[in-house]
């Protein structure tokens, strides 16, 4: 397999690859490039006829492009994956990847806020050229948002006590460094789950920050009408929010997972799937971050 550069290691990388079954004339899409490993990898898997456009928002991952002429850098959210297909003359696509986990490239970067080890401005963007930051949401977002940002995004069962916290605070003093949320959700994260419980947190607000729920639900909907039949979408989702929405999807064809019969109560799902694939032992020794993930894969029906 190709080696990625320091940036961020692959999760599942073989099994990603080998689930996309690609060809050499594959037509595809690496819809999280990050650091590229897994875009290098189908590369080495498609011959001169075969494109890959890879996908990220996040200017320090453009300068991990390759320099090849079948590699095309998409510098954009994956949700207007259909708009920037149409502006590069793609129809349909063979192939679709997305690694929905954060990299670690930025839980390492001590200067972006995603990570509670490093006292830096409360940041948590992906994309640095926009839009609001943690603490504007700490310092501006109302009480009763807060507490839904919490429960729902980070699935605390503390969620109104610890939005009450925030507003109290910030009546005071406002919210700019890590070390002040820290400060305020601390109380709230029993000593034994401390760090499970405080990377809850900051997944709750890194989630709305970068509005990952909606870009998922509206990139998942661009993939059905992009996939050409027997094309396959490959998702490694990590949190229970996130694999929820996949597994709906694949399984319905549509974010509310409404499953439609026809006349005769069969499923109209545009989809075939498979049981999830799990980390393999030498996957989590190799890389401990892939120990909650779950590589969900999407077979597009043949037309009939």
């Amino acid at each position: 397999m190709v080696e990625e550069i320091v940036y961020h290691t692959p999760v599942m990388l073989g099994e990603s690859i080998e689930q996309m079954k690609l060809d050499g004339n594959c037509l595809c899409a690496d819809l999280t490039f990050g650091g590229g490993g897994h875009s290098r990898e189908i590369l080495s898997h498609l011959g001169e006829d075969g494109h890959l456009y890879a996908f990220d928002q996040d200017e320090d991952a453009e300068k991990n492009s390759p320099a090849d002429k079948r590699f095309t850098f998409v510098r954009g959210n994956f949700r207007y994956l259909y708009n920037f297909m149409r502006y590069h003359g793609v129809s349909e696509l063979d192939a679709i990847l997305a690694d929905l986990g954060v990299s670690g490239h930025h839980f390492d970067d001590e200067t972006r806020g995603f990570s509670f080890r490093f006292d830096a401005d409360l940041d948590m963007r992906m994309n640095k050229r926009g839009g609001q930051t943690a603490a504007d949401l700490l310092n501006n977002a109302t009480e009763e948002k807060l507490s839904e940002i919490f429960k729902f995004y980070g699935e605390l069962n503390c969620s109104r006590k610890l939005a009450s916290a925030v507003v109290k605070r910030r009546a005071t003093r406002s919210f700019r460094r890590v070390n002040d949320l820290i400060e305020t959700a601390k109380p709230f994260c029993p000593p034994q789950r401390e760090k499970k419980e405080m990377a809850k947190v900051f997944q709750a607000l890194r989630i709305e920050i970068n509005q990952e729920v909606e870009s998922l639900k509206e990139m998942l909907q661009q993939c059905k009408e992009l996939l050409k039949p027997g094309g396959r979408l490959v998702v490694i989702t990590y949190h229970s929010i996130e694999d929820r929405i996949v597994k709906n999807f694949m399984k319905s064809g549509n974010i509310e997972g409404t499953i439609e019969k026809d006349f005769f109560g069969r499923s109209t799902s545009p989809f075939v799937t498979q049981k999830p694939i799990i980390p393999t032992a030498e996957e989590l020794e190799r890389n401990p971050r892939s120990r909650s993930a779950k590589l969900r894969v999407a077979i597009k029906k043949e037309e009939v």
